[in-house]
């Protein structure tokens, strides 16, 4: 089940920050990045994020979650995260169809490392193109993607 999750609250956002770091530990491999800057967000981050988090919940275990914001019908996808235990579940695609058919946007942006083909084939899924390749002041190639309703 898809929720939005109430992350002021301390014991959901220890629960986001717990599947992020999990998750994030696996594309820090992938990356071949021990300092990947996902991994230093702490629980306190997350309860004063001004972004909205959704959780696929599966028995009370939030499973995955996806965090975003929104700016009148346009959607930016700030991270989307699995807890190893759920991956090849389906639930990325889950929480990706969700936003892009449930909140009535136009528009969603979202970039993600370039070696991280898994989010990129997810992303190219769902109509996402690539507009930009980039390296910020951490050094990650990372690339960025859009998504149109028209």
């Amino acid at each position: 089940m898809i929720t939005k999750l109430k992350h002021h609250d301390e014991r959901i956002a220890k629960q986001i920050w717990c599947v992020s770091q999990r998750s994030y530990s696996v594309e820090a491999e992938l990356i071949g990045r021990e300092d990947f800057p996902p991994l230093s967000r702490t629980v306190a981050d997350i309860k004063a994020a001004k972004s909205d988090f959704y959780g696929y919940v599966e028995s009370d275990d939030v499973a995955a979650v996806i965090e975003i914001e929104m700016t009148e019908l346009h959607l930016e996808i700030h991270s989307l995260v699995v807890d190893p235990n759920h991956f090849r579940k389906g639930i990325a695609d889950k929480l990706m169809c969700f936003v892009l058919s449930e909140l009535h946007i136009t528009s969603a942006w979202v970039e993600t490392a370039v070696v991280n083909e898994p989010a990129i084939r997810l992303y190219r899924k769902h109509g996402f193109v690539e507009i930009e390749r980039f390296t910020p002041p951490h050094g990650i190639k990372k690339l960025a993607l859009l998504y149109s309703s028209s």
